[in-house]
């Protein structure tokens, strides 16, 4: 099999830390071991929340990744356990015990400051394990990004907007905010201001289009202004 290379266009890029190139990458000499660091970095970084974390499961029930791990199922499944292994063996990745159903589940971290305040808390039963918190990915076809949607919906992006809407990628799951641009097209309320007071208000009150979804069906205002008098008039602000 051989690589086709990149689509054209805009295509979403990974962010990797400097000191993986300069200090970690050095280090592993191990091609599994490499493959799970490079993995959990990149779905990790697609994740939302303070703890982000991965189960052996979650690398498991990627059919794409583990396809690279090795060609049968035991031999892929043997090499994962060696790679995850290994990338904590080296601190790469942290690993912290906690029990569910009545049996124990690791999870790992990366060995990022937020990763080591997770095994901590986790160390000294600070926290505890809930497994609906965090927002499923795999390796599968990209799905646009909030720049791509940002200019597919709204229009052209300036410097301003663009560092809103980075902070915004990262704060919110890539399912609310595909869902909050929808919500604001079919309200012909093309507008980041909106689809931020739709984002804002999910993550106080909780994610649940049910609502959002009901004024679809009524008349929609022909003026934008007309929607500051809803659920999301303490958000919406002139927008420069």
């Amino acid at each position: 099999m051989t690589f086709e290379g990149f689509p054209e266009g805009k295509v979403d890029f990974a962010r990797i830390p400097e000191p993986f190139f300069s200090q970690l990458l050095p280090q592993i000499d191990h091609l599994g071991e490499l493959k799970v660091t490079i993995y959990a970095l990149w779905r990790l970084g697609r994740m939302a929340g303070d703890f982000r974390y991965l189960r052996e499961a979650d690398f498991l029930a990627d059919e794409r990744f583990m396809q690279g791990i090795g060609d049968a199922v035991d031999d892929a499944e043997s090499s994962l356990r060696e790679s995850l292994h290994r990338a904590t063996e080296r601190g790469s990745l942290l690993a912290a015990s906690v029990e569910l159903g009545g049996e124990e589940t690791i999870l790992y971290f990366f060995n990022t400051p937020k990763g080591r305040a997770a095994v901590e808390a986790i160390q000294k039963g600070e926290w505890r394990y809930r497994p609906d918190e965090r927002v499923a990915v795999e390796l599968a076809p990209e799905r646009p990004n909030i720049f791509q949607l940002y200019e597919q919906n709204i229009g052209p992006i300036t410097p301003i907007l663009a560092e809103a809407l980075a902070d915004a990628e990262d704060e919110y799951p890539q399912n609310w905010i595909e869902e909050a641009f929808r919500i604001a097209v079919e309200r012909n309320v093309r507008h980041w201001r909106y689809v931020e007071a739709i984002l804002r208000r999910w993550q106080e009150k909780g994610y649940d289009v049910r609502e959002d979804r009901q004024d679809t069906e009524e008349d929609v205002p022909e003026d934008f202004r007309r929607y500051t008098r809803g659920g999301l008039a303490d958000y919406l602000q002139s927008e420069d």
